[in-house]
């Protein structure tokens, strides 16, 4: 238990919401649960977060209100071997089929499960 606690300090979740206040409601959640919380709500401070932050863990994405572009920020996760999560507004079979091509670990539906949410970030950042 020592160990996972520990892994956890260590962890740097980016977080990526258009929405500010979801940002801070997940920041403050996932703060509680002893991850380190790194917040963009745009295509910059988004790519700024990946160039500048090297210990980047996992990136939970809320592709809802970005535009395609999303999807290179995406690829460019993939090619530095960065998991992420894709949250999206709704159950759609094309963005979880999107998602997955360019390079997701899963897809979860909003509204999150707190439960389910934590058990996916601890077995993306424990890989």
């Amino acid at each position: 238990m020592k160990q996972m606690n520990q892994m956890k300090q260590k962890s740097l979740i980016l977080a990526v919401d258009r929405n500010r206040r979801n940002l801070e409601l997940l920041a403050e959640f996932l703060g509680k649960e002893g991850y380190r919380v790194l917040a963009a709500a745009s295509m910059e401070e988004f790519d700024q977060a990946i160039s500048e932050s090297k210990d980047v863990g996992l990136v939970l994405l809320d592709i809802a209100g970005f535009e395609r572009g999303i999807w290179d920020r995406c690829e460019q996760l993939r090619e530095q071997g960065i998991p992420f999560l894709v949250l999206s507004p709704r159950q759609s079979v094309a963005i979880h089929q999107e998602s997955l091509a360019h390079g997701a670990a899963g897809v979860l539906v909003k509204p999150l499960l707190i439960r389910q949410l934590l058990g996916v970030i601890q077995s993306l950042l424990e890989r």
